[in-house]
């Protein structure tokens, strides 16, 4: 065994093991959080949405309505348990590009998601409340933003604490750790949600990273790593809960590492069948976070076969709904994109826009 292999090893034999409540088969291993009923059905709800939203949006793509569209298909246990541990109506949301159910739990309507996915303007209106921030495509960019908006809120003494997601991948950016950094030293109030699906597009962990885990390097920063398996929406709820009451008692940040699985690509423009194991999408199906929840809430008696159905119906309705919004929505002003970049326009940009209205108006 070369030094390499050697060192990986030693590394895989003391990695961090993922807190669970539920396993595979939707049966308590754990204590679970004391949630309402009503609560735990809104929560698989906006599960089955995910999924249901992501062959809608696959489709719009494939007939080339929208742009690139990152699914998240097996991760929404760690979507949906974080949004339901957080309090939307104090807290702020600081996503990355994969957090369309925590967006629509901030309030964000799905037309106006789908708009932003096929390049909008209009898709860039976020609701008026001034909690949920715009999604940062590039890897790990958004980060020191949460940071920066947290500490402030803890300098302005407002009520609240920051949540941030985002992939294994941006865990591997000099944004990641610059945000740590300065998160530790000012305690800032803040919950940091890395969703490890295991690949930063096709590159896996252990060749992203010789470090043990995601959680594990929390604590060169000076606070808490919590691994929780992704895949069990009650244990990201705990964990991230936790996190949340240790932010706003002013105990600083929390980096929690949901590891999950990816069902399908990275995005519409990935194929995985290029570098994932031939058997992975069967292995991942076996631990599908839907299935474990919907088994558990069987067992409470809090779900059955009409519920299912009612859910299924209910999904395609909204579903239904935003797309002909989406479709309803006129194309934008090409204008719109030469405007919004500075508070008042220079010589240049004026020039510009005049230029721009001369060429559209030849083409007319």
């Amino acid at each position: 065994m070369n030094g390499t292999n050697t060192a990986n090893a030693s590394a895989s034999a003391h990695v961090l093991t993922p807190a669970r409540i539920l396993d595979e088969n939707g049966m308590l291993v754990g204590e679970p959080p004391q949630i309402e009923p009503e609560r735990l059905r809104a929560m698989l709800r906006l599960m089955m949405l995910g999924r249901r939203l992501d062959q809608k949006a696959i489709s719009l793509q494939r007939r080339g309505k929208l742009g690139t569209y990152p699914p998240l298909s097996g991760q929404e246990a760690a979507a949906v348990g974080t949004a339901y541990a957080m309090d939307a109506e104090v807290d702020h949301f600081v996503p990355q590009y994969r957090e369309q159910l925590t967006m629509l739990h901030w309030g964000l309507p799905l037309s106006t998601y789908l708009l932003q996915r096929m390049g909008h303007p209009a898709g860039s209106a976020l609701p008026s409340h001034g909690r949920l921030w715009p999604q940062q495509v590039a890897l790990g960019a958004h980060l020191p933003h949460a940071v920066g908006l947290a500490w402030g809120m803890r300098l302005q003494g407002k009520p609240g604490v920051v949540l941030t997601q985002f992939g294994d991948g941006a865990s591997n950016e000099g944004d990641f750790h610059e945000a740590c950094n300065i998160a530790g030293v000012k305690r800032a109030p803040l919950v940091m949600v890395c969703q490890n699906n295991g690949w930063a597009i096709s590159i896996p962990w252990h060749e992203q990273s010789a470090a043990e885990s995601v959680a594990s390097r929390a604590a060169g920063y000076g606070f808490p790593g919590i691994a929780v398996d992704g895949n069990d929406v009650l244990a990201v709820y705990t964990a991230v809960a936790d996190a949340r009451t240790r932010a706003e008692a002013g105990d600083g940040p929390t980096l929690i590492e949901a590891r999950c699985h990816r069902l399908g690509a990275h995005s519409t423009a990935d194929d995985p069948k290029r570098y994932r194991p031939a058997d992975f999408d069967e292995r991942a199906a076996e631990v599908d976070p839907i299935h474990r929840f919907r088994a558990y809430l069987v067992g409470l008696g809090q779900w059955d076969d009409t519920a299912d159905a009612d859910t299924i119906a209910w999904c395609d309705d909204q579903i239904a709904t935003a797309v002909a919004e989406f479709d309803a929505t006129p194309p934008p002003d090409p204008g719109q994109m030469l405007q919004h970049l500075y508070a008042e326009p220079d010589v240049r940009l004026r020039r510009q826009q005049e230029e721009l209205r001369n060429s559209i108006e030849e083409n007319q």
